[in-house]
């Protein structure tokens, strides 16, 4: 392992990549420091090499924001600027040009429902196939970004509740064709001591298609999930 460098907060974003342009990379941006200051400063790691390199600044600080790859571009989205401005905007990273771009209304998160944007979880967002989904924390339902209108639609209800803790304890992630979502079985968020995998395929259906398969039940002594990281997917 290579240690972590120490101007990174734990509360910052992590994402790895597939192979692009630089090998094995992941990169790392916004978030806050010890002070809780926002951060809009980003770092690339390479892990074949083992070395970090600092990217340029995003356009906007950001904490609980979320990242991915995508069409062989970085983006982030979501999150709040400061203690109380939550951001709808997203920017997209180049790569190759080293330069970011800022695209409005990427991320309608704040509009939160009945709670306040600084309650929910950062964005649950996944890519399958170059396609881009987020589960919706207030309205428990899965979107479709649609990159040509910059705009979401619903296709399908999600398996369990996100809104009951505000999109906090709830796993929402792509594993090869598919869509997981992992997060307790207990009705209305209710930790029954029970964790469920449920799995979706978006091309084999819209939302009066194909019902989300059931992967995993598994009794877990505390079944929020606080992290998620897949393998050999």
């Amino acid at each position: 392992m290579y240690p972590y460098p120490s101007s990174v907060s734990k509360e910052r974003l992590w994402k790895v990549s597939d192979r692009l342009f630089l090998g094995e990379i992941a990169i790392v941006a916004g978030g806050s420091d010890k002070n809780g200051n926002v951060l809009q400063s980003a770092e690339l790691y390479n892990s074949e090499v083992g070395t970090w390199q600092t990217l340029p600044d995003m356009n906007f600080p950001r904490k609980l924001c979320l990242g991915f790859f995508m069409d062989g571009k970085f983006y982030v989205i979501g999150g709040m600027s400061s203690h109380t401005a939550c951001l709808t905007c997203g920017e997209e990273y180049n790569i190759e040009t080293r330069s970011w771009r800022r695209i409005e209304n990427m991320y309608l998160g704040c509009d939160a429902g009945m709670f306040h944007p600084a309650m929910r979880s950062p964005p649950l967002v996944a890519v399958v196939n170059n396609q881009l989904y987020s589960a919706d924390q207030a309205t428990n339902e899965v979107k479709k970004y649609d990159k040509v209108n910059n705009s979401w639609s619903v296709v399908k209800r999600l398996p369990m509740r996100a809104d009951s803790s505000y999109g906090w304890g709830l796993a929402f992630k792509a594993c090869g064709n598919s869509l997981l979502v992992i997060g307790a079985r207990g009705h209305g968020g209710h930790d029954d001591g029970v964790i469920v995998l449920h799995s979706w395929n978006p091309e084999e259906g819209n939302r009066d298609g194909q019902e989300w398969n059931v992967l995993v039940v598994k009794a877990w002594a505390c079944a929020f999930v606080y992290y998620c990281a897949l393998m050999g997917c």
